[in-house]
């Protein structure tokens, strides 16, 4: 299988690291091709796309929902609904209800609480819509039968990037502490099953152990008490930027600082880092290409044309050095002066 490097620039592109939910071996965006035809075609046909995310607040939703209307807006698509399920179960099975009786041309959604959504998904393509889904294949759903294309962060990356650059702050003997997500979902399993080998192959001296929470929100509450319970912990890999910046709130809150590594680079935790006080690295996404590949494999589903079933971005390794370079490059406006000098340099 091939493994991350790890890059540490912008420009670095490190290998693809996972497999998608049935075994797919990873295709790269450029994969997906639009022929000058295809792109006529969607242009006359002037598609209606609907978009159903978990969130629609976080830095990387912001960022996603852009990169899918620049996807779509070059090929004359357009995006007629977002809608935030709000890390809702039942909200986004009725949203997907809805979203069937209103017959777009294609829907493109990250499906949230594994096989709980997976009959409503599956009435999407039976409907003769077209279905896009991001990082996540509920258990139940085929490709080509219930949907067109995975397209995907290198989650599996993400998660050995993250291990990699936590390690260095952690003492010989010491322990670490991995704070997962209790939902049924494929793109954090495969950074908390990454984090998890990559330690137990390079740092066989680090004790791990786990803590679940429910919802981002409340994952500073969660967490709160599992350090109680393990006063000694020495760091913590926690499996995104949102429930990251709770967990660094309780942890400012306590005399003893842990080193922190999480995924994606959302603007608190670009600030977090450039301090470096307790965030010593993130394994960066990229959700505007992701957004814009999934675009353009709704298009060519729509035209007729093939895409692969498992499409995969590898992530980027980011530390105080690069973060400012990295930031830009993945997308969104500095979020202080600090990471606008960052960004300078």
């Amino acid at each position: 299988m091939p493994t991350t490097d790890g890059g540490t620039s912008a420009g670095k592109r490190p290998l693809f690291a996972g497999l998608g939910p049935h075994g797919e071996r990873p295709a790269s965006p450029e994969a997906i091709c639009l022929s000058p035809e295809a792109l006529r075609r969607a242009r006359d046909a002037a598609y209606r796309i609907v978009v159903v995310l978990h969130t629609t607040t976080s830095d990387w939703s912001k960022r996603q929902i852009a990169g899918i209307r620049a996807g779509l807006t070059e090929a004359g698509a357009t995006i007629v609904d977002v809608i935030d399920c709000a890390y809702e179960a039942a909200t986004q099975v009725e949203a997907i209800a809805s979203v069937v009786k209103q017959k777009p041309d294609a829907v493109i959604s990250i499906p949230f609480g594994g096989g709980a959504v997976s009959r409503a998904f599956k009435a999407v393509s039976a409907a003769g819509i077209k279905l896009i889904l991001l990082d996540n294949a509920p258990s139940g759903l085929l490709p080509e039968a219930d949907y067109v294309s995975v397209v995907s962060s290198d989650n599996f990356g993400l998660g050995q990037i993250a291990a990699s650059l936590l390690s260095p702050h952690i003492p010989t003997g010491g322990s670490v502490g991995v704070v997962a997500y209790r939902i049924d979902f494929f793109a954090t399993a495969q950074r908390e099953i990454a984090f998890s080998k990559w330690m137990r192959r390079e740092r066989p001296d680090i004790a791990l152990t786990q803590v679940k929470f429910d919802t981002p929100a409340r994952s500073g509450l969660v967490v709160g008490p599992y350090l109680d319970r393990h006063p000694n912990l020495d760091g913590l890999f926690v499996v995104w930027d949102e429930p990251a910046v709770e967990v660094a709130r309780e942890i400012s809150c306590r005399p003893r600082r842990l080193a922190m590594t999480t995924v994606d680079l959302g603007k608190a935790v670009a600030d977090a880092l450039i301090g470096g006080d307790i965030v010593k690295g993130v394994a960066a996404q990229r959700p505007f290409e992701q957004g814009h590949a999934a675009a353009i494999a709704t298009v060519a589903a729509l035209t007729g044309q093939p895409a692969p079933a498992w499409i995969v971005l590898p992530g980027l390794s980011v530390t105080t050095a690069n973060v400012g370079e990295v930031y830009r490059s993945v997308g969104g406006e500095p979020a202080s002066p600090a990471l606008m000098a960052a960004s300078n340099n």
